[in-house]
């Protein structure tokens, strides 16, 4: 049995691709930024965070502790603690400027690579059918959150499990930080909960190349289309093939009217002698040759023959010359030089009996 006709085995097309994107629906997977920008900030903090502790330690001296606060009197005021405490976050901010500038630069670089640039508004547009609490039922138990779901338990197991293992294998470490420098011992936690961190980031990027696949396959499943709609696009963008069938044929009548309106001006009609005839006429002085005014074959030919009889215009009856013009000559086309002589013959006659004459043999 055929495909049903609501089955959508057809891949998107070009421009269904275009208005989708237009309407914000691209192929995109949260994971895959989520994964990014851990790599990138525990990188970056493992590396700085020596120098921003370094840092952040001069900016307590500077401003938090105690000869920094204490005035020379020795109390200490509303005005005075507000008054440190605003340049304590200025410098603080920016110390942290560096990092969270880094994050936001992080977050626009993934978003560009995997969507391109895009700014759209329709995506911010209330959508009726989100407040259906049929729809809503439909949402909550639907394959996409069963996928989520299943998603959702496999990050934290296996961040779990890379967390439990790492510290794990730390744990004869521990006991040798007693007695330890409080500075150096801070400084080698966090350098160990850094590179933690970032195989749970490592970690975490197989999880969103996973999800990345799986969006790809979704997002693919539902631009799909059926044979009805590729049709129905395709009389949008290219016209409907019987309203072009229509216009063809309104452009031949009108190209016909113009050619019949020809027909009058010419010196000859060469005949075949129903089934072609070409109407020629020369300007003596203008064109080096006669050019085709006008042609037609069975029924155009008829109508050609009508309106040269009408006008006064000659019929010559010449069957291999009739079918060698049509051929060989578009509207407007000089004859070639091989029928000059034929042709010049058959004007001469046509001259000659408006005067009286004998009529040239085909």
């Amino acid at each position: 049995m055929a495909a049903g006709v609501g089955e959508k085995t057809e891949k998107a097309t070009p421009k269904k691709r275009r208005d989708a994107r237009e309407r914000g629906q691209v192929l995109k997977s949260a994971e895959v930024n989520t994964a990014f920008g851990c790599i990138v900030m525990f990188t970056l903090l493992l590396l700085l965070w020596p120098s921003l502790t370094e840092r952040m330690t001069s900016l307590y001296t500077e401003f938090l502790s105690a000869p920094a606060v204490l005035p020379p009197g020795g109390e200490v005021t509303n005005a005075v603690f507000s008054g440190a405490l605003r340049r304590a976050l200025m410098s603080l901010g920016r110390i942290m400027l560096p990092i969270l500038g880094t994050a936001l630069a992080a977050g626009v670089v993934i978003n560009v690579l995997q969507i391109g640039f895009l700014f759209t508004t329709k995506t911010l547009s209330p959508k009726l059918d989100r407040i259906s609490p049929i729809k809503g039922f439909s949402r909550v138990f639907s394959i996409r959150t069963l996928t989520e779901l299943v998603k959702s338990v496999l990050k934290v197991a296996l961040l779990g499990y890379v967390a439990y293992t790492s510290y794990r294998g730390l744990l004869e470490e521990f006991p040798n930080y007693i007695g330890r420098d409080i500075r150096n011992l801070f400084l080698s936690t966090m350098n160990t909960a850094f590179v933690i961190a970032l195989k749970m980031a490592a970690a975490f990027a197989l999880i969103a190349a996973g999800d990345y696949l799986f969006q790809w396959w979704k997002f693919e499943k539902d631009m799909r289309m059926t044979k009805q709609e590729v049709k129905d696009e395709y009389k949008m963008t290219e016209g409907d093939p019987q309203i072009k069938s229509k216009i063809r044929q309104k452009q031949r009548q009108m190209s016909a009217m113009r050619m019949m309106s020809q027909v009058p001006t010419a010196d000859v009609v060469i005949t075949n002698p129903t089934h072609y005839a070409v109407a020629l006429k020369y300007e003596d002085g203008v064109s080096d040759a006669p050019a085709v005014v006008a042609k037609g074959k069975d029924f155009l030919a008829m109508k050609i023959r009508e309106t040269a009889a009408e006008h006064g215009v000659e019929l010559v009856e010449n069957k291999t010359l009739a079918r060698a013009l049509y051929e060989g000559c578009e509207l407007g086309d000089l004859i070639p030089p091989e029928f000059y002589q034929v042709v010049a013959d058959i004007l001469v006659y046509v001259y000659r009996k408006k005067r009286g004459g004998a009529r040239p043999r085909a």
